[in-house]
């Protein structure tokens, strides 16, 4: 089960610090304990309690079987969203938000399919008798949508729910969320509109220590979702085979009647 984060977990990697006073929104008013040194300081009981919101929602979505897009394009974010991600074998977005990947996902779905075709070619007999300069031109395409897709290559339907860190940046995938009804959960900083968001988690968005820990508790929930579906779904088949064990000795005691 994952370990519910603690009040002192979140000081100690410094979830607290919000940004200069004069940088923030008024929108985070109801998230902010105080200010110090022309900083605000985030209150982390409101943190925790948007955590345990967050946690319990996401946990729903995963375990009916969906998945959760994380989206994080920020150099201090990147390595440990990804890794994540993959860890859960989750959609990810660490590269540029292409415009339209929710909105025209279609499109994106046609760039997905080029991509996996560019790879059966490549790995077929045939293709060792392109010329030079055609390999290479498939090989830089293929890298360019590698880095662009990459994360997003299984996905075959709009993600259920999208983890995001820094609204503010990735403004643009909120916006797409917002538009088809998909909820966003997110790390909001102290410069940024929770209101755009559904489950809001006030938190220090721009160091490595903050996003790694809110990252990893969200992953060990989803996690532990995906845990309870397989036990839904082994349960599920052993009521089925009693079931039928059920009807076939009914059966049988009829026939020696």
């Amino acid at each position: 089960m994952a370990r519910k984060l603690t009040y002192q977990d979140l000081l100690d990697a410094g979830v607290h610090f919000g940004h200069l006073t004069r940088k923030w929104n008024p929108k985070m008013a109801e998230y902010i304990f105080m200010e110090n040194n022309g900083i605000h300081i985030i209150d982390l009981n409101k943190t925790l309690t948007c955590l345990d919101e967050a946690a319990f929602a996401l946990k729903n979505i995963v375990r009916s079987g969906r998945k959760i897009m994380f989206v994080a394009t920020k150099k201090q974010a990147k390595d440990i969203v990804t890794e994540e991600a993959k860890r859960l074998n989750m959609p990810y977005v660490t590269e540029r938000w292409l415009g339209g990947m929710l909105t025209n996902f279609a499109t994106i779905r046609k760039s997905l399919k080029k991509l996996s075709q560019i790879d059966k070619l490549m790995k077929d007999e045939a293709s060792q008798n392109l010329q030079k300069k055609e390999r290479l031109m498939l090989t830089r395409e293929k890298a360019k949508l590698e880095k662009q897709l990459g994360g997003i290559v299984d996905l075959n339907r709009l993600p259920a729910a999208l983890f995001v860190i820094d609204v503010k940046r990735e403004h643009i995938a909120v916006a797409e969320a917002q538009k088809l009804n998909i909820p966003v959960f997110a790390m909001v900083d102290t410069n940024s509109d929770p209101g755009v968001v559904d489950f809001p988690i006030p938190a220090n968005d721009d160091a490595f220590k903050s996003i790694s820990l809110i990252t990893k508790y969200i992953g060990e929930v989803i996690e532990e979702g995906l845990m309870e579906r397989k036990r839904d779904k082994e349960d599920a088949n052993l009521k089925k085979e009693e079931e039928e064990k059920r009807k076939v000795d009914e059966a049988a005691v009829e026939e020696a009647k």
